[in-house]
């Protein structure tokens, strides 16, 4: 992984110490090299994300992500477990994307206070 002083290594570290927001989006999935196929995320943060996988991915694996209403993102596979996979998203999410995702896939809504 990138020193340290890398933002999305930072970041990727403060979002393993908390919950990631559990959620079911329907999407595509897209591994390198590999055909589109249906999915559901079942969870998201700002840095990754975890989907049901029809097909077996291999860590390091590039993926992308289409939601709904979104562009795909780019992924790297960190881990996959029994149809589920574990991605990284390649640029962090934009934390204002994150909450309009949250707002409409989620039943609690989503509060960032001001700082």
């Amino acid at each position: 992984m990138s020193a340290p002083t890398d933002p999305y290594y930072t970041a990727a570290q403060e979002d393993r110490c908390g919950a990631r927001t559990k959620l079911m989006i329907p999407a595509t999935l897209r591994a390198s090299g590999g055909r589109a196929f249906q999915s559901v995320v079942h969870d998201l943060s700002i840095s990754g994300f975890s989907a049901a996988s029809i097909n077996r991915m291999h860590e390091g694996q590039m993926c992308w992500l289409t939601m709904p209403g979104l562009e795909a993102l780019q992924a790297q596979v960190v881990w996959w477990d029994n149809c589920i996979v574990g991605c990284a998203f390649s640029e962090l999410l934009s934390p204002i994307v994150h909450d309009n995702i949250l707002q409409r896939y989620s039943h609690l809504g989503v509060y960032r206070p001001a700082v």
